[in-house]
């Protein structure tokens, strides 16, 4: 099928037009379109979404795709990321796919340029903090008067009333745990945040193991400032009953907003 769509990995700080190998997706020859103080990193492929009925390709063109960011990165610098299969495509002969491209990023310099200036020097890093119910409910047991009080109460009782204790002491502690989950996640967010210049609150996922996840955050993080980030994460993790996941860098796909990329019916 003729090649008349143009696949973006992203966007450079750069005027630059060169050729980064055959490096894309299926082994595709990429190379940068310039325009103005921009260069869109593409690759040259059909007009029509990557699609796979297999988890692992997809995850391999995935991988690819990133891949083509970092090392884009290294020749080129600042780069604002598109997200996988983002594709832009010529409809007429007269028309083509570069000059799509460059129209496009003609069109969006402003935002672009505004982007650049946001991330510049900047990474993106997954911060997910955990806590473990068990350790903190034995933390909680042994400092929360109340709880210590039905538990010396228990110790008296016949089996089966100690029985009915237990339960009044497991959803006293369950209540408590919900009452500082609030406290803890306002925390640990001010600590992290100190060391971000911008942050997103993602969604919670399930755990795996007896861990709850309080926090999961995407945090866009100066170079300068990493480390200190790691330290006070470090704290965190020092916890008792807390863990600390950190990931990253990464591209920072959470802190760009969707491109102003030309639908099917306006390029023409």
């Amino acid at each position: 099928m003729e090649n008349r769509g143009r696949y973006i990995y992203g966007v450079a700080a750069s005027g630059r037009a060169v050729s980064l190998g055959p490096i894309g997706i299926g082994g595709s020859e990429v190379y940068t379109i310039p325009c103005g103080g921009f260069c869109a990193i593409v690759h040259s492929c059909p007009a029509e979404p990557y699609q796979s009925a297999d988890e692992d390709t997809v995850k391999q063109w995935v991988k690819i795709h990133q891949g083509v960011l970092d090392e884009a990165k290294k020749e080129l610098g600042t780069i604002v990321p598109m997200g996988f299969d983002t594709i832009l495509q010529s409809k007429e002969d007269a028309v083509s796919p570069d000059q799509i491209v460059r129209d496009w990023l003609k069109e969006d310099s402003e935002r672009l340029q505004s982007l650049m200036e946001k991330i510049r020097d900047r990474d993106e890093y997954g911060v997910q903090i955990f806590y473990t119910p068990r350790v903190i409910a034995n933390t909680i047991s042994e400092e929360n008067q109340e709880i210590r009080k039905i538990k010396e109460e228990m110790a008296s009782k016949s089996p089966g009333a100690a029985y009915l204790y237990k339960q009044k002491v497991e959803k006293a502690v369950k209540a408590e745990i919900e009452r500082l989950a609030s406290s803890w996640f306002k925390d640990f967010y001010a600590r992290v945040k100190h060391y971000c210049d911008d942050i997103v609150i993602e969604k919670t996922k399930r755990a795996d193991g007896d861990r709850v996840m309080l926090v999961n955050l995407s945090c866009l993080v100066a170079r300068e400032r990493v480390d200190n980030l790691g330290e006070e994460l470090e704290k965190i993790n020092n916890t008792e009953g807390f863990s600390v996941h950190f990931s990253g860098p990464w591209p920072p796909y959470s802190f760009v907003a969707k491109p102003v990329i030309p639908t099917k019916e306006e390029v023409k």
